[in-house]
């Protein structure tokens, strides 16, 4: 059964940064490194956003515009871990961002961020 932990989230004032970690495990017939791995976020009231994808092996991004230029995704394989590095925070940053991996395969149960002052 695979499994993602997100952890990193928290309490951040604007311009401040964060980094947010999602550790997978529990892969069995295919490796962490097969999938491509996405960062979405849900804030209050709003749909689900897909903010940042890297992909499998070349490690090619993909990012939403709003986070472009701000936030970096990327993966180490060899821990079973994706990233994201979030710089330049705004107050409408603020949700609760999970991770997924594949074509939303597996989520993982989420972390809190919340942009204030």
């Amino acid at each position: 059964q695979v499994q993602l932990v997100e952890s990193g989230g928290g309490l951040v004032q604007p311009g401040g940064s964060l980094r947010l970690s999602c550790a997978a495990s529990g892969f069995t017939f295919v490796t962490f490194d097969y999938y491509a791995m996405s960062w979405y976020r849900q804030a209050p009231g709003k749909e689900c956003e897909l903010v940042a994808t890297i992909g499998s092996a070349a490690g090619i991004t993909k990012y939403a515009d709003s986070v472009q230029g701000r936030f970096t995704i990327s993966r180490d394989n060899a821990k079973n871990t994706v990233y994201l590095q979030m710089n330049s925070l705004k107050f409408e940053d603020t949700a609760v961002y999970y991770c997924s991996a594949g074509n939303g395969n597996y989520w993982g149960q989420g972390t809190q961020v919340t942009v204030s002052s």
